[in-house]
């Protein structure tokens, strides 16, 4: 769905963003993003995090997601990638996303830019930060639910809200910060409550035919065993 300018002219959404030179000037001059497909109808955009910090116990490149699925084209966790990333631009554009859902309440980024560039529909938590509240009134998402594609919202046991996301077609699991890589290893991300919720929860998790698992912090791409092995691991805490 095209984008309208304030003159009422329809405009696409690459036609918009090659007018908004004053937003392109606030975000990073030279980004490189990386863009790998990881199996038919599932591949992520990389990026710098413009909110990254030098001390953050997560590293600065974050990965977003676009799935196709039973005839729905979704974005998870998207971050808009900067203008001049323009392969990664027209592929978004010809995915034309109908959806995008929001994983966890900190995972905010840019949602409300493609609802407006694209009209999807938005999903997500339904409590965020103070400070990081998307202007999109989001459709919940709790676990168990069914989003457009047959998405399939699932439960990690860790009390963030998060709801990581299996994808059938794809049979792939998608996490924000429940699993994490951190210099390439997978790992969970620590709890006060790591044996006593979250390992029970993650570990039902393996109930589902899941062949590749996708996480936004760290190397993005890993295989079940690596989930498996993931864990019996120390949890990530920095």
């Amino acid at each position: 769905m095209g984008a309208k300018c304030t003159h009422g002219v329809q405009m696409s959404p690459m036609s918009v963003r090659r007018t908004s030179q004053r937003v392109a000037r606030t975000m990073l001059a030279a980004v490189s993003v990386e863009m790998r497909d990881v199996a038919p109808g599932l591949w992520f955009w990389r990026q710098p995090h413009p909110d990254w910090r030098e001390g953050f116990d997560w590293e600065p490149q974050v990965a977003s997601f676009a799935v196709e699925s039973r005839g729905a084209t979704l974005v998870l966790d998207p971050l808009a990638p900067p203008p001049g990333a323009s392969d990664v631009w027209a592929r978004l554009d010809a995915l034309s996303p109908q959806a995008a859902v929001v994983l966890k309440p900190d995972h905010v980024r840019d949602v409300d830019l493609f609802v407006r560039w694209y009209g999807a529909r938005a999903y997500g938590p339904y409590l965020f930060w103070r400070d990081d509240v998307p202007r999109t009134e989001l459709e919940p998402v709790r676990p168990g639910d069914e989003l457009p594609g047959g998405l399939q919202a699932q439960f990690d046991g860790r009390g963030g809200m998060e709801t990581p996301l299996y994808l059938p077609e794809q049979r792939a699991l998608v996490f924000a910060d429940a699993m994490t890589a951190p210099g390439g290893l997978l790992r969970v991300w620590a709890t006060p409550w790591h044996e006593e919720r979250t390992l029970p929860a993650l570990r039902a998790l393996l109930a589902l035919p899941f062949d590749h698992v996708l996480v936004s912090h760290g190397e993005p791409v890993h295989a079940r065993s690596d989930f498996v092995a993931a864990l019996d691991r120390e949890p990530w805490s920095e």
